[in-house]
Order: structure tokens, then C-alpha cells, then sequence
């Protein structure tokens, strides 16, 4: 066997074994994947629907310079824990025209941070507070309002999934 062959026998073993590798969004090795499973909507609408869980979705674009300071945030340890307990989706606002519009409650800026219900609800709760014009501005240099947004909303889709409380009924 030539090792070419080899290598690609190798290859499908290993396809075999492990199963087919997971989806990830274009660009989000910038963003601190794979330490951050950044999801496409492809993968990541069915993931949240799935799991139950809420969605964090980062619209950004490669030319904008706030969005490069962002992805900064991605690289705390602390949201990196936190990113496990939602789903994140980014997007690239100018390759995704069409998403980057319909998700889009109060205009298409970026970088832009929406959360979601596993139904396609947007959070209200779990805004920034820095813009009011537009509060789904978070801050792109401190990781801390985007942790508490995210173990808030993960807060969140724990409680829904616990079953209910019965001390009351005894």
C-alpha cells in the first residue's frame, strides 16, 4: 500500500470513528474557537431547539474595528466556562444579508449581541445597558457584562428545564 493510500484509508477510519465533524461558523477561529463552539443558524437553531437552551447570537463584520476589539471578550476563561450553558451563533453581517436583516429589532449595526429563546423569542432581559438606542450594544473591551449576560440567560434555561417545585404541595 502506498502511503498516500494509506493517508486516506487513515482519513475514513477516523471520518468512520468519530463521526462527521462539528459544523462551526465561518471566521469564528477569530472569535476563539474552537475554546468557543460558535455555531452557524444552520447548526445552532437546531442546537437550541434541541437542547433547550438560550441563544447568543454575535452579528459582526470582518472591516469593523469594534468588532475586532470584541473578539477579545471571547478569550476570558470566565465566558469561555459560561459559553457552555448557551448556544452561540455568530454570524458575519455581510456575508449573511439576509439574517443579518431579520434579526435585526432595533437596526443592523455590529457588533451586535442578541439573545434568544430556543423558539426564536428575543430576550428583552438580557440587553446592554451602555446604549439605549441600541441595547444590543454590549461593551467590546470588558468581558464582565457579557458574563453576566450569560450566566443569566444560562440562569435562565436551567430553572425552565428543573422540574417543578412540589415543597408547596406537602
Amino acid at each position: 500500500m502506498r502511503l498516500s493510500s494509506a493517508i486516506v484509508v487513515a482519513a475514513a477510519c477516523l471520518a468512520v470513528a468519530t463521526g462527521p465533524a462539528r459544523a462551526t461558523a465561518p471566521g469564528s477561529e477569530n472569535w476563539n474557537a474552537p475554546a468557543v463552539t460558535w455555531h452557524g443558524l444552520k447548526t445552532g437553531i437546531p442546537e437550541a431547539t434541541k437542547t433547550g437552551k438560550t441563544v447568543m447570537m454575535v452579528f459582526h463584520a470582518p472591516w469593523c474595528t469594534a468588532c475586532a476589539k470584541f473578539r477579545s471578550v471571547f478569550k476570558d476563561e470566565r465566558v469561555v466556562a459560561a459559553s457552555k450553558d448557551v448556544v452561540m451563533i455568530l454570524v458575519d453581517a455581510d456575508a449573511d444579508k439576509t439574517a443579518n436583516g431579520a434579526f435585526a429589532p432595533d437596526g443592523t449595526y455590529v457588533p451586535r449581541t442578541i439573545f434568544m429563546t430556543p423558539d426564536g423569542e428575543v430576550r428583552s432581559d438580557l440587553v446592554g445597558t451602555s446604549d439605549p438606542q441600541h441595547p444590543h450594544t454590549l461593551d467590546i473591551e470588558n468581558p464582565d457584562e457579557v458574563l453576566a449576560l450569560m450566566r443569566k440567560a444560562g440562569t435562565s434555561a436551567q430553572k425552565a428545564d428543573a422540574p417543578p417545585d412540589q415543597r408547596a404541595a406537602n
